[in-house]
């Protein structure tokens, strides 16, 4: 693993959103790894060290919808095969805080995800889904992934675990990652 995309929106309105969990968890590891964000191929970038491997970090500046424009671009740049990044992704699907990492398959509904399996030409990217729970019944989906996390929610537990994931992929490889958090309880 050689990049690790983060989905997001750009800007303060977003910040803190659930949409923004990837943006959230790189930044997490910018911050750990010392990396420094520029801007570079329509995304803000980092490098660091990861597990003994350096690694790129990207934020894609193109809004969620359009994520693949910004990956595309960084991809082609730096050369690599769509199996050598991870993109992290929020999932209302699954619940809190547990991960659903997968070596490739289809977008599940996911737009941000979708637009990078479109431009790059392949469903063999890996990804990291990140459960940010299911919206409150009678809350439309939209509203609830572009609103605030709760104060009840585990977000700084969830970062964590995604960020030791992370590393476990980059050192051991996705199937060892997928065999060591797929399994783990959501966080309550």
């Amino acid at each position: 693993m050689r990049l690790v995309v983060g989905l997001g929106n750009p800007g303060p309105r977003y910040a803190a959103t659930r949409h923004n969990i990837g943006f959230m968890i790189a930044d997490h590891l910018a911050a750990q790894g010392g990396g420094r964000w520029v801007e570079q191929d329509h995304s803000q970038a980092a490098l660091v060290q990861l597990a003994d491997h350096q690694v790129m970090l990207v934020k894609p500046q193109t809004y969620m919808n359009r994520s693949g424009v910004a990956v595309c671009a960084c991809q082609r740049r730096l050369g690599l095969a769509p199996e050598e990044m991870l993109v992290l992704l929020d999932d209302f699907l699954l619940d809190f805080g547990r991960l659903r990492l997968r070596r490739g398959g289809s977008d599940g509904g996911h737009n941000g995800l979708a637009s990078v399996l479109e431009h790059l030409g392949s469903d063999q990217v890996p990804r990291l889904r990140l459960g940010i729970g299911a919206p409150p019944a009678g809350t439309d989906d939209i509203e609830y992934v572009l609103g605030p996390f709760g104060d009840a929610e585990p977000v700084a537990e969830l970062v964590a675990r995604a960020c030791q994931a992370i590393a476990v992929c980059a050192a051991e490889g996705v199937e060892k990652a997928m065999n060591q958090f797929n399994g783990l309880a959501p966080l309550t």
